[in-house]
């Protein structure tokens, strides 16, 4: 599954994770929204990330009220059909990422005149951090799809999360469908795996939805062998927002202001390799680590900076690759060690891009992506990219706008809820040479990374990727 969803954590009940069955009822109550509403503006925002989440979900809803109150009503035609899109769209995790990039492409297609736009939060808990880091274009648009109501006969239903969340759910959140599975027009399903497999519950969960759109032929693959029902699995790939990611809009941030120094001298570099990934043995950190000291030294002048988060961990980061370090096998250089630097705060999705402005290349060894949403982010800011040739990076990667990552052998995952399945070990010696091959030869480094970006346009980008699901769509309203 992503790894923003793996593992969903129990939590306690709160108003951020109570049921919203509003798009689907003719009344609703307004009385307690104005006064969350009201209690957070006196508050100021000053408690905590728990009262501004009140504020967030219910203020979301309660601008219809307001509306109401002090605009007089627009009689505007609009479709009785719905398409209700739930997912985790205030996590800022890789399931958040791929519905924003989803919804942000369909909104402003010409298809769109056909069926209305309806979101729901669904699938993992809230962040106020993402969601204030937001362009205030896409918090704008949230607040206006969240208050579109449907009618459920009318409404394509997708549940954009892991099976395990689901109606009926495995752990608390918001369930969908939000009812029963044949009061709707049609219900989707749209999901991913990092495994060579799909879990036996999950795939009895998939096989309940009338489609299961999945985002590779990897995943089609893995899904029907798994046992998913075949004339219910479709390929969708994901899009990249190649406008928001575009490399000549934006200036490089400083990453030294945010990063802090773990291995190495500090002094300038040369050279920086970028890595972006949750702190979790499936993203190959302890790969990179290996094959990146072992190469380079402090006298190639080359910096290596992981932009992290804490998976199921605590965050000492730090401590965690000086005691990596330490219990390897390989002796620091004579010279002393290459740099490397961790940045463990919240970045901003309004400055990711300058993030990927500030590096000459970008590396992941993972044993497993469902999509590898890093990796046409840089792409698309024509990075050069490293990454592990299988799984879901397998639709996009080519010799000719990458640096494809060989596979010594498939192993067994020895722990969590995918224990016995299998995925990939990069190879550690290949990884060695395709960074000393990057940072040796920057010319044809940047020619691949051009042409990263210009596969990322051609196949996809908003508007091609938008035209394919909604065809998709317009078929199930036909039938």
């Amino acid at each position: 599954m992503n790894s923003a969803e793996s593992n969903p954590r129990h939590v306690p009940p709160n108003p951020t994770t109570q049921p919203f069955l509003s798009k689907f009822k003719k009344f609703t109550f307004q009385t307690l929204p104005l006064l969350i509403l009201f209690t957070a503006i006196a508050l100021g925002f000053t408690k905590s990330n728990y009262y501004k989440l009140h504020y967030l979900k219910y203020s979301l809803k309660s601008q219809t009220l307001f509306h109401s109150l002090f605009s007089p009503p627009k009689h505007v035609s609009t479709p009785s059909h719905c398409v209700l899109w739930m997912a985790p769209f205030l996590s800022g995790g890789g399931y958040s990422s791929e519905s924003w990039s989803y919804i942000l492409s369909l909104h402003s297609h010409i298809k769109m005149r056909s069926f209305k736009l309806a979101i729901e939060h669904h699938g993992d808990l809230e962040s106020w951090d993402f969601w204030d880091g937001l362009p205030q274009d896409m918090k704008s648009l949230a607040t206006e799809l969240y208050q579109t109501k449907c009618n459920m006969n009318e409404t394509i239903v997708i549940c954009h999360s892991e099976p395990g969340a689901w109606y009926p759910p495995l752990f608390q959140t918001v369930p969908c469908p939000p009812s029963l599975y044949h009061d709707f027009k049609s219900v989707i399903g749209r999901t991913m795996f990092e495994t060579d497999r799909v879990n036996d519950e999950h795939v009895e969960r998939c096989n309940r939805m009338d489609y299961v759109w999945v985002p590779t032929e990897f995943h089609k693959s893995t899904f029907i062998e798994s046992g998913v029902i075949p004339s219910k699995v479709v390929k969708i790939v994901q899009p990249i927002d190649v406008k928001f990611f575009d490399p000549v809009k934006y200036e490089p941030l400083d990453l030294d202001s945010t990063a802090e120094w773990i291995l190495g001298s500090g002094e300038s570099k040369g050279f920086v390799f970028l890595s972006i990934f949750k702190w979790e043995y499936r993203k190959g950190w302890d790969v990179l680590l290996k094959s990146y000291l072992k190469e380079f030294s402090k006298d190639d002048s080359v910096a290596l900076y992981l932009l992290t988060n804490p998976y199921h961990t605590d965050s000492d980061f730090g401590n965690k690759i000086l005691d990596f370090v330490e219990n390897s096998d390989f002796e620091e250089p004579d010279c002393g060690w290459a740099s490397v630097y961790v940045i463990d705060t919240h970045i901003a999705q309004s400055d990711l891009p300058r993030v990927y402005r500030a590096a000459d290349a970008f590396v992941l060894p993972s044993r497993g992506e469902g999509w590898g949403r890093p990796l046409v982010e840089a792409m698309s800011m024509s990075l050069p990219v490293i990454a592990t040739n299988w799984s879901g990076p397998t639709e996009f990667l080519t010799e000719d706008n990458s640096y494809p990552l060989p596979v010594d052998r498939m192993s067994e995952v020895m722990e969590g809820p995918f224990e016995g399945h299998l995925w990939a070990e990069p190879s550690e010696h290949k990884l060695q040479f395709l960074m000393r091959q990057v940072v040796d030869n920057p010319a044809e480094a940047k020619a691949i990374g051009r042409k990263a970006r210009e596969d990322m346009i051609r196949q996809f980008s908003p508007e091609i990727v938008a035209e394919i699901v909604a065809d998709h769509i317009q078929n199930i309203l036909g039938r």
